[in-house]
């Protein structure tokens, strides 16, 4: 019986002993093997805080820093740890409801997941910021993290600049998850296009978590944290004052300006009307003021400096009479007897010039804008001997028109530039199925930069840089250099090669081109833009502009053109303005580029000038039919609202009765 007893006594020690070291086992695996139960043991005790980098700094070509850093904090939410939160008074603080705190926790769990951190309400308000940065420990799985916020401290440049905004899912995709939740990235501008070079790097602090979810200090001495890396500077060619300059003649207006030096093709200012303020883009208005923006039919979110595109007009004329000089169909001694029109081909076309012996000779027809010698002119390009088929002397002139950049992308380095249009004979085959010759072009204004031909005003620019270097020129560009470059950073190596597309044509045709250029300021069309002191080469541009408005067509007044550069002797400046609907060249797109070539050449305008400045930025050339196109698309997207949600709030505007319509000013196409 002993014996028995004692038998189990072992029996029973040795279960208890298995039971043991069973319980050790478990205990080691899940402290010390588990990764999984481990990982869920840091979760609960430590909270990763995603340090966000500053974005690099970009600078004008004199050092000023035109878009910068300031700091601001977005509100971030961990589904999976929110709990015992008063939704009540989280929401009442952020001004929202149930129904959106509810959605905005669903929309994180299904794009980030419930253990990551997404973005909840970001930038907040310095007062919101406040409250919550006292009483986060209020509401378990919520948290505050740093944001640098962009700031433009002159308020301008922003088709140049661009802006930032969170990086979205499909962002995310193409990245292949480089970018999460609450990133940003450039969406427009230089923001955009260097997007590598400015985003730096995100870093990560770890810190410990009380039973409060209160954050009490760092995790193991910040033994983890990877410190966030700022992105690298930018160093541009723009001149902030003369930028600000551009912005302000075209206050009113719809149009642009872009001014390049030609040695380098570096861009010094480039405005675009109507504009808007970048700074409206950041922080926590920002979406608000960007769904008004895009409403808006003057479209001041469009760059018109590379996507505007327009005829060039007589701007044209100096391309024209170089490319006939260099075939040898005109001389400078050349003359077409103009009394006011152009009776070559079967269609008349009108010259706004009279006098007798405007066009006595080819310096005389530039000075004077003669749209008879340059229909002329256009007429034995296209006729050209040399080739004895029009279709061929078409294709040769547009293989110059290549050379002088227009009909194509030039590569400016921001996104979404458009290349206008020079036609050839695939476009005038589809139109007039094959049958047109030279009087077909001719007579639609093609030898005095019309029928087809559209032109943005950097490409007007950069043509004013080839014949200034008489023959070259560099891709136009924003970016100088990037701080630290190294053999990885290749963007700008295409910024940095001479095209020499037009070299061949001799230095002395250039000279009577360039001549006659100088006297547009000096004697002919645009003596308004002549400023003392400084040789400049001009040429104004008048085209004719219409718009179909319910159902209509009328004819609008023409746009006014310019294009420049200074000095003759030794150009540091080429400019292009476009002015939409506001007449002829030397009446406001002229004294635009004359006080932008003076301000940038001598660094100052006296007291006279400057007050031509105040005046320009006091005119209002918006066109009338803005008011109507704009009740036209708000009515239209309010009844279409109407029709989806039922909810007439937006359409009470359009109900009232007798709301009288005015029509805006308009000349009704005879």
């Amino acid at each position: 019986m002993a014996t028995f007893n004692h038998s189990r006594t072992n029996i029973i020690r040795l279960i208890m002993a298995s039971v043991f070291i069973i319980i050790l086992a478990q205990l080691f695996n899940l402290q010390v093997l588990s990764a999984k139960y481990r990982q869920l043991a840091l979760n609960n005790a430590v909270f990763p805080k995603v340090k966000y980098p500053g974005r690099g700094i970009i600078f004008d070509r004199n050092g000023k820093a035109i878009l910068n850093n300031a700091l601001m904090y977005d509100l971030v939410v961990t589904p999976k740890e929110v709990r015992a939160v008063d939704t009540a008074e989280l929401c009442a603080l952020l001004g929202i409801d149930d129904k959106e705190f509810n959605k905005r926790i669903r929309d994180a769990l299904i794009r980030n997941g419930g253990y990551r951190p997404s973005v909840f309400e970001p930038l907040l308000s310095e007062a919101v910021h406040a409250r919550l940065d006292e009483n986060i420990w209020k509401y378990p799985g919520f948290t505050l993290v740093e944001r640098p916020l962009r700031v433009y401290p002159y308020n301008g440049g922003a088709h140049i600049l661009g802006y930032i905004g969170e990086a979205d899912s499909t962002i995310i995709k193409r990245s292949g998850g480089f970018y999460r939740i609450g990133d940003y990235v450039g969406r427009a501008g230089l923001e955009n296009t260097y997007e590598n070079i400015l985003m730096g790097q995100r870093g990560v602090e770890y810190l410990l978590k009380d039973n409060h979810n209160r954050l009490v200090g760092s995790y193991e001495n910040g033994r983890y944290d990877t410190a966030a890396v700022a992105g690298r500077n930018l160093h541009t060619y723009l001149d902030i004052d003369l930028q600000m300059l551009a912005e302000k003649l075209l206050k009113g207006k719809v149009g642009a300006v872009v001014a390049l030096d030609p040695k380098t093709g570096g861009i010094l200012a480039m405005a675009s009307s109507p504009n808007f303020n970048p700074n409206d883009l950041t922080g926590p208005s920002r979406k608000k003021n960007y769904s008004r923006l895009v409403l808006d039919v003057a479209s001041p979110m469009l760059n018109r400096a590379i996507k505007g595109q327009y005829p060039p007009g007589s701007t044209y004329k100096p391309m024209g009479a170089l490319i006939a000089l260099e075939e040898g169909l005109i001389t400078p001694t050349s003359s077409y007897n103009c009394l006011g029109t152009y009776y070559g081909c079967n269609r008349s076309l009108n010259c706004t010039e009279k006098q007798a012996g405007h066009a006595g000779n080819l310096r005389l027809a530039i000075a004077w804008s003669c749209n008879s010698f340059f229909s002329d002119v256009i007429k034995k390009t296209i006729d050209n001997p040399a080739y004895n088929n029009p279709r061929k002397g078409l294709t040769a002139w547009k293989a110059y028109m290549t050379a002088f950049g227009m009909g194509h992308r030039i590569g400016i380095d921001l996104p979404s530039e458009d290349g206008g249009n020079v036609p050839d004979t695939s476009q005038y085959d589809k139109e007039y199925r094959g049958l047109w010759n030279s009087c077909t072009m001719t007579g639609g204004g093609l030898g005095i930069g019309q029928d087809k031909m559209l032109a943005t005003p950097l490409q007007m620019a950069n043509a004013m840089c080839l014949i200034a270097n008489k023959g070259y020129y560099y891709i136009p560009h924003l970016v100088a250099k990037i701080e630290a470059e190294n053999s990885n950073d290749t963007l700008l190596k295409k910024y940095r090669v001479k095209h020499e597309v037009l070299t061949h044509i001799a230095s002395d045709v250039y000279d009577v081109v360039t001549a006659g250029m100088q006297d547009v300021v000096d004697k002919g069309t645009a003596k308004t833009a002549r400023i003392p002191g400084i040789n400049m080469c001009a040429k104004t541009g008048t085209a004719q502009n219409m718009i179909i408005l319910d159902g209509k067509r009328y004819e609008l007044k023409e746009n006014s053109t310019f294009v420049c550069f200074a000095p003759r002797e030794n150009p540091k400046i080429a400019l292009a303005v476009v002015v939409e609907n506001a007449g002829a060249g030397g009446t406001w797109a002229g004294p635009i580029a004359s006080l932008l070539v003076e301000k940038y050449l001598r660094d100052t305008l006296s007291s006279e000038r400057l007050r031509k400045v105040e005046e320009i930025a006091a005119t209002n050339l918006m066109p009338s039919y803005l008011e109507r196109t704009q009740y036209k698309a708000d009515s239209t997207r309010a009844f279409a609202w109407f029709k989806i949600t039922k909810d007439s709030s937006y359409i009470r505007n359009y109900l009232k009765p007798g709301r009288p319509f005015v029509p805006p000013v308009l000349r009704k196409k005879r």
